[in-house]
């Protein structure tokens, strides 16, 4: 007998339970189309791995096989519905309203000087920390390269993380400017890599393409309690940022830096990871810290190239 649950049952009385609600409300009704996609696909995957215990010929190995299937598929549903309160939890800040910002390409400027977040082509952020992944060492490499996205001429930021000396994560980012100041995030070309080959492309994203939309990655006039999303890709890039702090100071090894604007950020993606990152003015990010392990990753140097 199988140890399948009757998922489908429960994702619709969900759904039937919420739509009434929901029916004005875009952000809830975002809410409940992303957690009904997670659990059709830890559905989808349970079944498959139910097909291959299927094929275990022996009785014991197979009933450990269901068993470890059923007990990773419970695992699976638990991180939707965590994934579902994180995004649950921002609707309340966000507004029922649809995210669907306009970007008009003549309401933007060809540099980014916002004095949290500076662009200077030919500069690159050096970082490093040990965490429990080992060391980490990060360029990011604002190079003089651009991208046309939606018609706005966005900066190309190029992001190589190495842990342990070896590459794990290689990135172009891409940045623009608004009139206003606000630095928007239009996208990224993201792999991570194990052993020198590439094991994921998840996080690709460019707005404009598949409904994706791009995200402030810094406000150009922040207040503190401020909450806004940085990316909006559903279920593949969702990061969110708030305003905590304009007075900390922070000492990392490329010096001490004050007044830093402290920036909390989360992710559904990734429900037990809250970070927090610091910006210096005139500087750009100093620090970014996991609130959970303590892990930080420090501006080291500002190079020229």
């Amino acid at each position: 007998m199988r140890l399948r649950p009757p998922l489908m049952v429960v994702v619709i009385g969900f759904a039937a339970t919420v739509a009434g609600a929901a029916q004005s409300n875009s952000c809830t009704r975002t809410v409940r189309d992303a957690l009904l996609a997670c659990q059709l696909s830890a559905e989808s995957e349970f079944s498959v791995a139910q097909g291959k215990c299927d094929n275990v010929a022996d009785a014991t190995p197979r009933t450990e096989c269901r068993k470890k299937a059923a007990a990773a598929l419970k695992e699976a549903l638990s991180s939707c519905d965590a994934q579902r309160a994180v995004r649950a939890g921002a609707c309340v800040k966000l507004g029922p309203a649809p995210y669907d910002p306009v970007i008009d390409p003549a309401n933007f400027v060809d540099k980014i000087d916002n004095p949290y977040f500076p662009l200077v082509p030919g500069t690159d952020f050096v970082y490093e920390g040990d965490t429990s992944s080992g060391l980490v060492h990060v360029d990011f490499i604002v190079t003089h390269n651009t991208k046309q996205i939606l018609g706005v001429t966005t900066t190309e930021v190029h992001d190589i993380v190495r842990t342990n000396g070896e590459v794990t994560e290689d990135t172009l980012d891409w940045f623009a400017q608004d009139k206003d100041g606000n630095v928007w995030y239009f996208g990224e070309n993201t792999e991570e890599l194990i052993g020198g080959r590439p094991s994921t492309l998840a996080g690709t994203f460019i707005a404009g393409e598949k409904n994706d939309r791009p995200g402030i990655i810094m406000e150009a006039h922040p207040k503190i309690g401020d909450f806004y999303r940085q990316e909006f890709s559903l279920a593949n890039a969702e990061d969110y940022g708030s305003v905590e702090s304009f007075t900390d100071a922070v000492t990392v090894p490329a010096g001490t830096f004050t007044n830093c604007l402290k920036t909390p950020e989360s992710t559904p993606l990734e429900p037990t990871l809250h970070e927090a990152k610091w910006y210096a003015p005139g500087v750009c990010n100093v620090l970014t810290q996991d609130l959970a392990t303590g892990d930080r990753i420090q501006l080291v140097r500002i190079e020229k190239r």
